[in-house]
């Protein structure tokens, strides 16, 4: 019984999961070190009993979000509505350098160009300053168009190349049938290519959320904009600025966590179809 035991705690201690988890206590630990030596350091005083005012209070039992709920929703929205329109702006952009028209392929060539090869902040301010007078659009939605456009050359690349993996006689067969271009697309090949696009377009939907921070210098107060206006009263720069990256960090992980769960039971329900 005594050496039954000793044995599976020797399997525990040798299993892959056991080592995984202790390499991020040791790693955790580092981090918690170096950060408590570099305060020390700069002696500064944490004051993280601060901090819950600005997320939330209660007055006489109702729910109060503080400054950074409040810029985390701003930055949901902005977030959520780019990656929808960056999605449509990528699967026209991918469609358009499949065409076999030189005018479409050209135009989504300078397109793509252009932005990847142009930093964000630039094409931020761009927007801001000279069209968004032009057009008269709000900072909001001059956020949500240069990052939809921002991403969608990104996703374009994406999308093109999962709409390139599919076997050519999937097109020979719908042309077989009867289908246009058009209908052989959203009938036959995206339904087919959007298995490969999930996980890509997952690490996309990611770097938006990050890529969203930058929004703050157009004055729009999302989440770092809200942390900014914090620490410029209260000093706690240390404090907000942690409390700020570990929001943008459960963003980004409950989404890749709910993308997970779908591509699986997307796979499962694959398995299940076949014979």
């Amino acid at each position: 019984m005594y050496s039954e035991a000793v044995y599976r705690l020797y399997r525990i201690l040798a299993s892959q999961s056991f080592r995984d988890i202790l390499k991020f206590l040791v790693i955790l630990s580092l981090i918690f070190w170096l950060i408590s030596a570099g305060s020390e350091k700069l002696h500064y005083n944490w004051q993280w009993y601060r901090v819950k005012q600005f997320l939330f209070t209660f007055d006489q039992g109702a729910f109060i979000p503080g400054p950074l709920l409040q810029g985390l929703w701003v930055t949901l929205k902005i977030t959520f509505i780019s990656l929808f329109l960056s999605l449509v702006f990528g699967l026209v952009t991918a469609i358009f350098r499949l065409s076999n028209s030189v005018v479409a392929v050209l135009t989504a060539r300078v397109y793509v160009e252009t932005i990847r090869n142009t930093p964000l902040l630039i094409q931020l301010f761009f927007n801001y300053f000279v069209l968004s007078p032009i057009l008269g659009i709000s900072p909001f939605m001059t956020a949500i168009l240069t990052l939809s456009l921002f991403e969608g050359a990104y996703a374009s690349e994406i999308i093109r190349a999962g709409i390139q993996s599919i076997d050519k006689g999937q097109w020979e067969s719908a042309q077989s049938t009867g289908l246009n271009r058009f209908q052989t697309y959203f009938h036959v090949i995206i339904p087919q290519a959007y298995r490969f696009l999930i996980p890509p377009l997952t690490n996309q939907s990611v770097s938006l959320i990050k890529d969203s921070a930058l929004v703050s210098t157009i004055a729009i107060y999302d989440l770092t904009m809200q942390g900014q206006i914090i620490i410029s009263n209260t000093f706690l720069t240390f404090e907000i600025w942690f409390t700020v990256a570990l929001i943008y960090l459960a963003v980004a992980l409950t989404i890749t966590f709910i993308v997970s769960v779908l591509e699986k039971n997307i796979q499962g329900d694959k398995n299940l179809s076949r014979p």
